[in-house]
């Protein structure tokens, strides 16, 4: 099938290279262009171009303000044909933006998928995503067999601004197990284990987790380039915290866990993957 793709970030490049690798064509588009280097596909230089060229459009930006603007923008999305098209948004967005999304394809007789994913570039690359999709079945039902192919697991979650809403959920334990296993490390180093001794311990006792099973290398190595940022984790706890407002909900390790993000920025490591965290706890010995 030929598909069209916008945004090539981390995790963006790596939905793109697994849609490549299972025999599909792609139209991309990505602001910075030379993103683009080394992947199979036809480059546009505008969203209106990818609308014109394929009736499934994936989206992978940073937030909802980048997707607002390649949807309403100047050359924008809603400026080529939406009829019978469908979006299928893997952006993390805020859970009030996704609503508006939704009514504007609606309305330009098209189809709005919000469709945010669990895992990062390396389920990413294995086609191991699960991915949260809110949107029409009928929608749905058409683009399930390409989610087939990025995700292992797929939930549908009908009504708007529910996957949204239902990642955010998700990421309050993503940052808060994050954080505790890099604190956890910390201490343990700090009493004069041996930092692969401490993930070991971990990894068979209360530490165990997707979470500490995918950073443990990192954590081992040091080695924090990025998968999934600090940036990312803090914008998206930012987001729970309004959703936790809404609703009048008390959430105390959240509220924790995006203070310690927020750190990040003041260490200039935001731009780093978020086991990242362990230099703000190793810093303190």
């Amino acid at each position: 099938m030929h598909l069209g793709f916008i945004g090539l970030g981390h995790l963006g490049k790596a939905i793109a290279q697994r849609l490549l690798d299972c025999g599909h064509t792609l139209t991309i588009f990505n602001r910075t262009a030379s993103r683009a280097e080394g992947i199979d596909a036809e480059v546009v230089s505008t969203p209106r171009e990818v609308m014109q060229k394929a009736d499934i459009i994936f989206l992978c930006l940073f937030d909802s303000n980048a997707v607002n603007a390649v949807i309403t923008g100047k050359d924008g999305l809603l400026e080529g044909d939406a009829s019978g098209k469908i979006i299928v948004d893997t952006t993390t967005n805020h859970f009030r933006d996704v609503v508006q999304f939704h009514d504007l394809l609606k309305k330009a007789g098209g189809n709005y998928m919000e469709a945010p994913v669990l895992g990062s570039v390396v389920p990413a690359s294995q086609g191991a995503l699960t991915v949260l999709v809110s949107g029409s079945k009928a929608a749905y039902e058409k683009a399930r067999p390409v989610l087939e192919n990025i995700g292992k697991h797929i939930f549908h979650l009908e009504a708007p601004a529910l996957a949204t809403k239902m990642k955010l959920v998700n990421n309050l334990t993503l940052g808060s197990f994050m954080a505790t296993i890099a604190e956890a490390l910390a201490m343990g180093e700090e009493i004069g284990i041996n930092k692969e001794d401490v993930l070991e311990i971990l990894s068979v006792g209360g530490g165990n987790s997707l979470v500490l099973n995918a950073k443990k290398k990192k954590l081992i190595e040091e080695d924090f380039s990025t998968h999934f940022s600090n940036a990312l984790i803090y914008k998206d706890l930012q987001c729970l915290q309004d959703l936790a407002y809404e609703h009048k909900k008390p959430l105390f390790t959240a509220a924790v866990a995006k203070e310690l993000f927020a750190r990040t920025f003041e260490e200039e490591i935001d731009q780093e993957d978020f086991s990242a965290i362990y230099k703000l706890f190793k810093k303190e010995k």
